[in-house]
Formats: structure tokens, sequence, C-alpha cells
């Protein structure tokens, strides 16, 4: 599965650090990788703050791009707000699909489907349907990878594993001090998200093949980790949005 390096990437990240978390040292060994935003990272209870918020971490994304060896990288954002991704879920599938058709990468990479954050959720559920619209037009489908978010455990958040999965194999790449080095530089530029880095580990890299998910089971027993968070979803309400979703993509 390591050859992905050597092919033309397109990545799909939730929120600007999300490509950090998930793929960051690995950044600076591609070639003309397009990084794609699904939200602007900015909240709308933020209120009048909002847009100079969402303004703040595009600029934290270009200084950890450019700390991580990877400004030349192309940049396309969605747009949608911040924790809402799960309500635009057949638009950003759409837009999405757009973008790959445009670019043609070889190989797409994005979240896993875990109840970690609803916008990462989103992301994945979007990121799937595009290649399944791409499918029946019988134009090139790109590899579908996954890098590790987070999700629930026993004692709370677990970063950097991916939840199991039958059949899934892992590759875990173990980090060079070079390549941690790199990899704190960038989280370090995220000043607004430090509290939430310091979650992440930046020793190792981990990434799988995307099995086939049914989003409209939920995915794994137990209580969703957002579910925890007052964000305004629940798992149960995420899935009838993408049942939604499902039925206005069948029918495009």
């Amino acid at each position: 599965m390591l050859d992905w390096l050597d092919r033309r990437v397109a990545i799909v990240a939730a929120h600007p650090d999300d490509e950090t978390i998930g793929v960051g040292a690995q950044l600076a060994y591609l070639s003309d990788p397009m990084i794609i935003h699904v939200t602007d990272g900015a909240a709308r209870r933020l209120g009048a703050a909002r847009e100079d918020y969402a303004r703040a971490r595009r600029e934290e994304l270009i200084a950890a791009l450019r700390a991580g060896g990877a400004e030349s990288a192309v940049r396309r954002e969605v747009g949608v707000v911040d924790q809402e991704a799960s309500l635009n879920l057949s638009k950003i599938a759409t837009m999405i699909e757009k973008l790959l058709l445009d670019r043609m990468p070889e190989v797409v990479m994005t979240h896993p489907y875990e109840g970690g954050h609803p916008d990462h959720d989103a992301t994945a559920f979007a990121v799937h349907t595009a290649r399944q619209a791409m499918k029946r037009k019988s134009v090139p489908v790109p590899l579908l990878l996954e890098f590790t978010s987070y999700h629930a455990g026993e004692s709370g958040m677990v970063t950097g594993q991916f939840l199991p999965c039958d059949g899934c194999e892992e590759t875990a790449i173990v980090l060079t001090p070079e390549a941690r080095q790199r990899k704190q530089r960038m989280f370090d530029c995220f000043a607004s998200q430090s509290d939430m880095l310091r979650n992440f580990a930046v020793n190792y890299e981990r990434f799988r093949v995307a099995p086939s998910y049914d989003f409209t089971e939920p995915p794994h027993e137990g209580h969703l980790f957002y579910e925890r968070l007052d964000w305004g979803m629940t798992g149960p309400r995420w899935r009838e949005l993408a049942r939604e979703a499902l039925g206005l993509q069948l029918l495009a």
C-alpha cells in the first residue's frame, strides 16, 4: 500500500489540521497533492467572531503546510460551517466528486466512519458517495485510503488507532526523528487547536484501504464520542440524514 506515496493523491479532511493529524508527516513526500477541506473550521456559535476564526485557521494551515514541506499543495475548501457538514451531505458529495473529476487523483485519503466527530463521518460519507457516483459514470475511480482520527473508547477518546475492522489490513509508518520533529512543527502552527492536538502522538501514522461502510448503521455499539459533547448531533439523527442524502444521490 505504500506505493501511494508515488501517485497523485487527494486528501479530503473535515477541518484544517485533520490532514496534519492523519497524514502530516507524509505530505513532504507527495508530489503536488490536493487537499480538500469540507468545513472552514469555525462553528456558528462563535457569532460575529466566526469569520475571523475561520481566517485564522486558514492562516494556521498555510503555516503548517510550509513547516511540513508541503506549501505547494493545491488547496480547496467546500466551505461548510464547522459542525454542520452532516446537514449538507449531498451537497458536499457532489462538490467533492467535481473536484476529483477535475483533478483525477489516483488515490484519495479521508477519515474513517467512527463516530468521533459528525463532520469526520460526514466527510467519509461524502467521499464514499462521490466515488460511487464516479463509478456510475464509468470514469477512473481512485483508490480510497483512510487515515486515523479519533473515536470513543472505554475511558474516553482514542486517537491514532482505527476501530477494528474484519479483513482490514493496516500499514503503520513509524516516523523517523526528523519526521516527528517536522510533524510537531506543523502541530505548533495550529495555535487555536493546541489543546486538542495534545491528544495526538507524532511517532507514527496509520493507514488502511477503506472498507465498505453502511452509513445507515452505527459505526460501533454504545454511545458515539460526539454524543458525549454539546455539538447538536446524535447518532440516530446523523444516520437519518445519511439515508436522506443517499436517496438524493440515487436520484441525481
